[in-house]
């Protein structure tokens, strides 16, 4: 159907479930082909545990550990279709202008998160598993349960990666009218205090170092997001 042309609210359904049916045949195809490799991607998540044992406590934690990544590794490799479909239904409901934006967009949220990514598996892993190995272990030996190990790592390296998104985020709203460089300007003390929140949430451990940590990106975040805001 032409972008130009009306749609009723019937065919907008029909639109949106053949979307969704294909975005579930894409994660379904990549989840099954990454089960291939789900070894080698644990054993890169098992890294940043060092020498710390992890042990199967289930008949049946070892399978669902390895469908865990590959249903993780097949969204990740799912996401440009998912993309795709998502901006093909929103598309014909934007002006001209505001479709560039959103699929000039689209290379650069795939970018954030990678480097979310990278920095929660670089920095923040290695430091909160640090913590978390040592502590406690003048009462009893460190094993770690597989499973739980691997949701916790996902989990965090996921929010993270999310997380950094934010700059992007903003300016597409500033640049849909949504959101003011003012506004965020005026409210910094109350962004910090939320960040330091979100930080309390995401970070895995009590310990303060591991939450500014993650608080000191997050705030340079949010100076970057009142930047490119002023730049939409």
């Amino acid at each position: 159907m032409s972008e130009n042309q009306e749609m009723t609210l019937l065919e907008h359904l029909d639109e949106l479930r053949s979307r969704l049916v294909k975005s579930l045949i894409a994660i379904v195809v990549t989840t099954a082909f990454s089960f291939l490799f789900a070894e080698r991607f644990l054993k890169l998540l098992l890294v940043p545990a060092g020498n710390v044992q992890t042990v199967f406590l289930t008949p049946t934690e070892g399978f669902l550990t390895y469908m865990r990544a590959a249903l993780l590794s097949g969204l990740g490799l799912a996401m440009p279709v998912i993309a795709y479909q998502a901006l093909r239904f929103v598309g014909p409901g934007l002006k001209a202008n505001e479709r560039k934006y959103l699929y000039l967009a689209l290379p650069m949220a795939a970018l954030s998160f990678v480097v979310g990514v990278a920095f929660a598996y670089f920095v923040m892993l290695p430091a909160a598993l640090g913590y978390l190995g040592q502590f406690g272990s003048e009462i009893a030996e460190t094993n770690w349960a597989v499973g739980e190990y691997i949701a916790f790592v996902t989990n965090l390296v996921f929010w993270i990666g999310i997380v950094f998104e934010t700059p992007l985020l903003v300016f597409v709203l500033s640049k849909l009218g949504l959101v003011k460089p003012a506004l965020l300007s005026k409210n910094r003390r109350y962004a910090v205090l939320i960040i330091a929140i979100v930080a309390a949430v995401i970070t895995p451990t009590a310990d303060p170092f591991n939450m500014l940590l993650l608080m000191g990106p997050l705030i340079i975040l949010y100076e970057i997001s009142i930047w490119v805001a002023k730049l939409a």
